[in-house]
């Protein structure tokens, strides 16, 4: 059935689109799943749980795990990376901190969502409560990714211009869905479930840059999990929170595109156009490091040498990195100045180098502040021009035209699961490591997907 939207004062709004997206989920089997769907679902769950592996001891975990301890909870769930438990809800929301707080998520290029986290995070509880197989976990996965991307392909990019994180506002609905899947909701339970997320939607990009960023995806996740869990139990909502003239798509979005949401579901998988980042921090960021890794190693440039960075980049850039002088490792991630610094100096972009330690050198501040960034709209995101000009008048130049993890250059399964056994060294011992690459690339086989929890869980010892 066709959707549309038209604004004014003769509005005409389909009033079905919540519920012909509630009745494709719950109509949705795991056997409606392409081979190819499934492959790239496998490399999302690993690359998430890697991420979120990694991020389990950062200090916005901490400090939530902190806040959450003060509530008591039941041990009803896995921390992952920790020996902790909790109760689900709390379980969700610090995976999904911990998922989004290195700055290495996921990446729908379309709608800059990073949906791995939030899906993964909402579900992986609800293994650890009832058996799950991990054919029909991985499906629902599938089917929460497919939601929160085509939901944000609907007020892209109007949304996020006007300052929502679509991360946390659109990751909410896919985690209701993946939740109602699993629970077994029909379509009315489903359409309340699709309501109270919308209700629950939040974010604001003003919070870049501090841990509130992490939080976004944290609570959507949570905020999807609970919509499911409180529709499950008859829990009410409005059956047109999508489409009506004050639902989400019209209050958070500008001529909303209705037909995204709902368009091909099923034959025509967002999960396919996924990337993954090769360096832990904003993506539009990247193509600026690699040119500038490019030259310095090229020429061998020392930063003694620099008189100018000049990176011609999509107005982007500058919008979402544009923190010049930054003091922490959050701030840092996007600070577009900083990547470039660290990568004419250290020569690379890792965890390392975005640390309190590097962030506050003095060498690296100094090169911060001879970066300039020339924005220029016919500049793709995945592009970046750069110049250095050195002191003793020679100039080099590189032009990055696809950055490494880009949809035209995307990491290879293999990259994938090297990136994750970097993530996770020192959290998890090699063999649970090991054991967790060949859990989640044979999902489709598990009986029960809580053994992902188990082996995500480091040994006493280490």
């Amino acid at each position: 059935m066709k959707t549309t939207a038209r604004r004014g004062p003769t509005e005409e709004i389909s009033l079905e689109a919540t519920k012909i997206l509630a009745r494709l989920i719950v109509a949705s089997t795991p056997e409606d799943m392409p081979q190819d769907v499934l492959r790239a679902a496998h490399s999302c769950v690993l690359h998430w749980m890697g991420c979120s592996i990694a991020g389990s001891s950062e200090p916005s975990v901490e400090i939530a795990l902190a806040a959450v301890s003060e509530l008591r909870t039941s041990p009803q769930a896995s921390l992952l990376g920790r020996s902790e438990r909790v109760d689900m809800l709390n379980a969700a929301f610090i995976n999904g901190v911990s998922a989004d707080v290195l700055s290495f998520s996921d990446t729908h290029p379309a709608t800059l969502i990073h949906a791995g986290g939030v899906i993964g995070s909402a579900i992986l509880p609800l293994a650890q409560q009832r058996p799950i197989s991990g054919a029909q976990w991985l499906h629902a996965f599938v089917l929460g990714f497919e939601v929160a991307c085509r939901i944000g392909l609907a007020i892209y990019p109007w949304h996020y211009q006007r300052g929502w994180h679509i991360t946390g506002t659109a990751g909410v609905f896919g985690a209701a869905a993946a939740a109602a899947k699993l629970l077994g909701l029909d379509e009315q339970k489903t359409t309340w479930a699709l309501g109270l997320a919308a209700t629950q939607s939040a974010g604001l990009r003003q919070m870049f840059g501090s841990m509130s960023k992490n939080l976004h995806i944290g609570r959507a996740a949570q905020n999807g999990l609970f919509s499911a869990l409180l529709a499950s139990k008859g829990f009410t909502s409005s059956e047109q929170s999508l489409e009506a003239p004050r639902g989400y798509l019209n209050v958070l979005g500008n001529t909303p595109n209705i037909d995204a949401i709902t368009a091909d579901f099923g034959r025509r998988f967002e999960i396919l156009k996924n990337t993954y980042k090769p360096y832990p921090c904003g993506v539009v960021m990247h193509p600026a490091i690699e040119g500038c890794i490019a030259v310095a190693t090229s020429q061998d440039i020392s930063a003694r040498e620099v008189a100018r960075i000049v990176l011609s980049s999509n107005p982007l850039v500058l919008e979402l990195t544009g923190k010049k002088r930054p003091t922490t490792m959050l701030e840092a991630k996007l600070s577009v100045y900083h990547a470039a610094a660290i990568a004419v100096i250290c020569r690379r972009a890792s965890q390392y180098e975005f640390e309190p330690a590097i962030v506050l050198r003095p060498d690296v501040m100094h090169l911060r502040d001879r970066v300039v960034v020339a924005c220029d709209a016919s500049i793709r995101e995945d592009e970046s021009r750069v110049q250095i000009d050195l002191i003793d008048g020679r100039c080099y130049e590189h032009h990055v035209r696809h950055v490494a993890g880009s949809a035209a250059r995307p990491m290879s399964e293999v990259e994938i699961e090297q990136k994750f056994r970097g993530l996770v060294q020192g959290r998890l011992a090699q063999h649970k490591a090991e054991a967790l690459i060949s859990a989640i690339l044979a999902l489709e086989k598990l009986d029960d997907v809580a053994v992902l929890a188990e082996l995500a869980t480091p040994d006493p010892s280490s």
